[in-house]
């Protein structure tokens, strides 16, 4: 009944090729969190400007961006443009379609951790004599950042993750991609998507530590 024989020798042997796919999805991660951090500072400032058409442009993006499926924004960025003659290639797609997903999680996280700290703390910083962004940089930023940094991380950790939806859309260069490939001309699945998913779980948990340790030296106070 179980007629299976494993050949993880031709997965072993693949492996520098899914390190090299690794190393790209690690760039597609990193671009997408600093794309998408610059963007939820806007759309944090935009929710909490007071003015109701940048707000409700910020709100909508938040609300598209956590209640659709990061599959549907991807596939927007790469066929849906392409309707409107924008081509985007798979690599920028992809990336295009992350940096979405990011800055509207990022941009809610931001907004509860500057919701969290209270008032009167900037208000202090004013009577001592602080200017308005003084008081923000010194008193409400560093209080935010140790708020939001964890979220940060975990959005981080789902960065890498998503990735791995570049094959829908033609990716090939990045660890899913090249698993793919090395699947297709083999057809031994389990050996390589099983070596792909550990190396997936290697760096969400190198992430996570190095957060965890970056965390612990900023925030010691």
């Amino acid at each position: 009944m179980f007629s299976y024989t494993f050949h993880w020798n031709q997965a072993f042997r693949a492996l520098p090729q899914m390190l090299d796919g690794a190393l790209v999805t690690l760039e597609i991660a990193l671009l997408s969190m600093a794309i998408g951090l610059a963007l939820a500072i806007a759309l944090t400032v935009f929710r909490l400007s007071g003015n109701r058409i940048l707000s409700g442009v910020a709100t909508a993006w938040v609300e598209v961006a956590r209640n659709t499926p990061a599959l549907f924004q991807i596939y927007m960025a790469h066929f849906g443009l392409g309707n409107f003659g924008i081509h985007l290639s798979p690599f920028t797609a992809l990336l295009a379609g992350i940096a979405f997903n990011n800055a509207g999680y990022l941009a809610e996280n931001f907004r509860g951790a500057l919701k969290a700290i209270p008032e009167t703390q900037a208000r202090a910083g004013r009577s001592l004599g602080m200017s308005s962004l003084q008081a923000f940089r010194y008193i409400v930023l560093p209080q935010m950042l140790r708020i939001a940094f964890l979220p940060a991380t975990n959005q981080m950790v789902w960065a890498i993750l998503m990735t791995s939806l570049g094959v829908t859309v033609g990716m090939s260069s990045d660890l899913a991609g090249v698993t793919q490939e090395l699947n297709a001309r083999s057809f031994r699945t389990f050996e390589f998507f099983a070596l792909a998913a550990v190396i997936y779980y290697l760096i969400a948990k190198a992430v996570t530590l190095a957060a965890r340790l970056l965390a612990a030296r900023m925030f010691r106070y």
